[in-house]
């Protein structure tokens, strides 16, 4: 109710500044009653959409930063930001000279110990052959058990060479595929197929496992995270109809449509929140990852009732009932006002009797709600109630569409109050209402 008076004050604001040359028009011709200018629209009967408004962070479906794995500098670099690149291009090539050496010593090594092994096999064998010839004369009692006995130790401590190369060469052979794994890793190419974004690779560089140097994310398949509180999981469901707000290139606000794709079952112990994602397919690029918007999801529709603008509903600040301000006296065969081939201000009815008028409000929207104790077709005014009351029971209305009334409920507060304090400065024009 709070952000209810600031909005409806702040469109005051910038309803006085639109009025203010017409109000001083009618003193000018001698009016001394002066009867306060304000807008009305009529209600109307219908569903009013549920809806719930969160604050979403866009991110990439898939988005991975990207470090180098070895401490190193950069020698080149091949992408700028926001450059397209597929799985397995090349991005940066790091100096990569220090490791070749590394990888042909690792090499030579395995070489020696190829050569040693070799030697500890030919060993072995020839002292195999010493040792069977020398156990067939045993056998004919021309040997002595002595000689045997001193065969077989030598033969044994051959063998043992021969395994210690074999370990030393299955050592080299290691160390050779770790030096080439590390020559590899001077090349660094992407893991996926996706845009280029937050480059912090320069050429010169010196990079570490825990430098960051870019961010890399498929950007035609984004999600939206939301926070759900506890009691939102009553009533927000998978499958509801997600409108994520956005602006296009030319600045024009634009209604993205998806659908709540998934929520966690798991609460924060501590805030008794979860998350719930949005999967969106970003066609136009108006979404960028990092970026906060405006989710509304729609979980259903209130039952048929008469709907008012939210701005219309007013608290009478002495006995604090809530209510709306309607004028009894306009019929239905008013029409709204067609603004979009208005050029100027709608003109002032003569005055009209209006009084305030208690509601029940049954159903609440983002810009809309649905009440009882007003009849369909009735005007209620959207903009002046503060000009009303202390006995004041007529007033200059204005009529206009439920489309302009949305319209000034969306703007943020900032909009209207630079709106309306440029109205202020002098030799400014009227604001156009349309």
């Amino acid at each position: 109710m709070k952000l209810l008076k600031t909005i409806s004050a702040l469109l005051l604001l910038v309803f006085m500044a639109c009025s203010s040359n017409e109000q001083n028009a009618q003193n000018n011709r001698g009016n001394n009653s002066v009867i306060p200018a304000v807008e009305a629209v009529q209600a109307r009967y219908g569903s009013l959409p549920l809806v719930e408004r969160f604050s979403g962070n866009v991110r990439s479906e898939n988005q991975v930063p990207l470090f180098p794995q070895i401490n190193a500098k950069i020698e080149a670099v091949y992408v700028e930001n926001g450059q397209y690149v597929r799985e397995g291009e090349k991005l940066v090539q790091l100096e990569d000279e220090q490791f070749r050496q590394q990888l042909i010593q690792a090499e030579a090594g395995l070489n020696i110990n190829n050569a040693r092994l070799k030697q500890a096999e030919a060993q072995l064998g020839e002292l195999q052959s010493r040792y069977n010839r020398e156990k067939q004369l045993a056998d004919r009692d021309l040997s002595s058990d002595a000689v045997i006995e001193q065969l077989e130790a030598e033969l044994v401590s051959s063998q043992a060479n021969v395994e210690l190369a074999k370990a030393q060469v299955a050592q080299s052979e290691s160390l050779v595929e770790e030096r080439k794994e590390t020559l590899r890793r001077t090349t660094i190419t992407a893991p996926i197929s996706g845009t280029i974004g937050q480059r912090n690779a320069e050429v010169g560089m010196q990079v570490s496992q825990n430098t960051q140097l870019f961010m890399l994310g498929d950007l035609t398949r984004l999600r939206v995270e939301i926070v759900l509180t506890e009691q939102m999981l009553n009533k927000i469901s998978i499958g509801q109809t997600a409108n994520i707000m956005v602006e296009d290139y030319e600045g024009n606000d634009q209604v993205m449509q998806a659908k709540l794709s998934r929520i966690s079952p798991f609460l924060n112990e501590i805030t008794r929140s979860t998350e719930a994602e949005i999967d969106v397919q970003n066609v136009n690029g108006w979404l960028k990852p990092g970026m906060f918007v405006p989710v509304d999801i729609l979980f259903g529709e209130s039952e048929q009732a008469t709907l008012i603008p939210i701005s219309a509903i007013y608290t009478d600040p002495t006995s604090g009932a809530e209510g709306v301000f309607v004028a009894s006296s306009m019929g239905s065969e008013i029409e709204p006002v067609r603004e979009e081939n208005t050029e100027g201000l709608q003109a002032l009815t003569e005055p009209t009797q209006v009084q305030f008028q208690p509601i029940n409000v049954l159903a609440r929207g983002r810009m809309e709600v649905g009440v009882g104790g007003l009849e369909s077709g009735q005007w209620v005014v959207t903009l002046g109630q503060d000009l009303l009351g202390e006995g004041r029971e007529e007033a200059r209305i204005r009529t206009v569409s439920w489309d302009k009334v949305l319209q000034l409920q969306s703007l943020q507060r900032e909009d209207l109050l630079m709106e309306a304090m440029e109205q202020q400065q002098p030799g400014n024009t009227p604001i156009s209402t349309r």
